[in-house]
């Protein structure tokens, strides 16, 4: 989760997330080349007397400085492209979990294993255990297990939410009348925050969402025990 003093993304527990934090780390650099050269440039105009007499047109820069940007342009398409392939793309999920936006709060149903269905409201602040986060923390939790893949399906029924786990590389609109879905792989065991990053009306940061990723054998025990 995000904690103080933090610039960098949180840790990701997806490879998806993994590849989105080496993008940003390839197209920084290149933002980074960029505005150094943009910057000694500059930094030259200061001391240039503006006079060239055997300057008559400058086709070779022209030429420059029309490829350059095009060569830029194309090293950081393709790894975005890339990158957006991979995260439509959706191999043979083991569960599907649903998920229903509501002002103030989520719904959740598990319609692979008996229609488990439950609604998942943030603590208030005077119910919040010893170690437990303000406006972070839910009475029910997410349960899925690790080392599968996972596909949800989202939707709302009053107005836009967004669905986002910041560390899976998860961010999902829930509009009402329609359906969308998209996939992640949690690669580690933990519990995993996110909020509605939607403007969807008043409280609307306060609808968080909370997964607990645990192992395949004690994601089946809590089957067996929920129904």
């Amino acid at each position: 989760m995000a904690t103080w003093s933090n610039f960098n993304f949180q840790n990701s527990a997806s490879p998806l997330m993994e590849q989105i934090i080496f993008f940003h780390d390839h197209t920084l650099i290149i933002l980074i080349m960029i505005t150094i050269l943009v910057s000694y440039i500059m930094f030259n105009l200061f001391f240039n007397k503006y006079i060239n007499r055997f300057l008559f047109e400058g086709q070779m820069i022209e030429l420059i400085w029309t490829i350059l940007p095009t060569i830029t342009l194309i090293f950081i398409a393709l790894p975005s492209l890339r990158l957006l392939y991979l995260l439509d793309e959706l191999n043979n999920p083991l569960i599907t979990l649903k998920t229903i936006g509501h002002q103030w709060y989520w719904s959740y149903e598990y319609s692979d294993f008996k229609n488990i269905e439950f609604d998942s409201y943030m603590n208030p602040y005077n119910e919040l255990s010893s170690n437990g986060f303000r406006l972070l923390d839910v009475d029910n939790r997410i349960i899925l297990p690790m080392n599968n893949q996972i596909r949800i399906m989202v939707t709302a029924t009053d107005v836009i939410h967004s669905w986002t786990i910041p560390s899976l590389g998860v961010k999902i609109d829930a509009n009402p009348g329609r359906l969308n879905q998209t996939n992640f792989f949690i690669n580690r065991p933990g519990i995993f925050y996110g909020q509605c990053s939607e403007i969807c009306g008043a409280n609307h940061s306060f609808m968080p969402i909370m997964i607990e990723s645990i192992s395949i054998m004690n994601f089946i025990k809590w089957i067996n025990n929920y129904s």
